[in-house]
């Protein structure tokens, strides 16, 4: 069975950056959903069962019952997606990232300020609802891509991994910034935890 990531703050600890009602409300409601479905939805095929939930996401097409893939397409990447958000945000980690990724940063991207604003302006300007990538190859090199909905990166077959997401579905924001999604994504970056962005890193490359 599928759990949720397990929050390492209360739901007031991200504020004024992410309101109070916004957690709760993402975390109990949104990811709760997303989790419960995914395990609902896996009961129903036992090839299945026993697999990790990335396995099960870089491979949606072995799934033959169409209603089936999508259900978990959605909902397992949902879960899979909010259980990265929720892990790299903390209202005390470190502000900016350092050694091997920082470095690889700044080679891929050229300087740490011009990551920011890509991976920004991809969630900005993502239509409707999805999500802004950070993501590592094997090789250790750095992409940041966009995905509706709930897909992900794992979803493409290409050997990526997210180590860095932002949320742009509405109800992610919309509580405390209505429509103004680009205030939400400045504000983001103020409670990225670097150093559990660079431990997913460091576990990839």
């Amino acid at each position: 069975m599928f759990k949720q990531y397990q929050l390492q703050y209360g739901f007031d600890a991200l504020e004024p950056h992410i309101d109070t009602l916004t957690m709760e409300t993402h975390y109990t409601k949104h990811h709760a959903g997303y989790t419960n479905n995914l395990n609902a939805a896996v009961e129903k095929d036992e090839k299945l069962k026993g697999l990790s939930i990335e396995e099960i996401l870089r491979n949606l097409d072995s799934i033959s019952d169409s209603a089936l893939r999508t259900a978990i397409r959605n909902n397992g990447g949902g879960y899979w997606n909010h259980n990265l958000y929720f892990s790299i945000l903390s209202p005390n980690g470190k502000k900016e990232p350092e050694g091997a990724l920082l470095k690889q940063i700044e080679q891929d991207f050229n300087s740490f300020e011009e990551m920011k604003e890509r991976v920004s302006a991809l969630a900005i300007s993502r239509f409707g609802s999805g999500w802004s990538w950070l993501s590592a190859n094997k090789d250790g090199s750095l992409v940041a891509t966009s995905t509706a909905n709930q897909d992900n990166p794992l979803m493409d077959k290409a050997d990526i991994n997210p180590i860095l997401g932002i949320d742009v579905w509405e109800h992610a924001y919309y509580l405390k910034y209505k429509n103004l999604r680009g205030d939400y994504v400045k504000a983001f970056w103020n409670i990225v935890d670097w150093d559990a962005v660079e431990k997913l890193y460091a576990a990839i490359s």
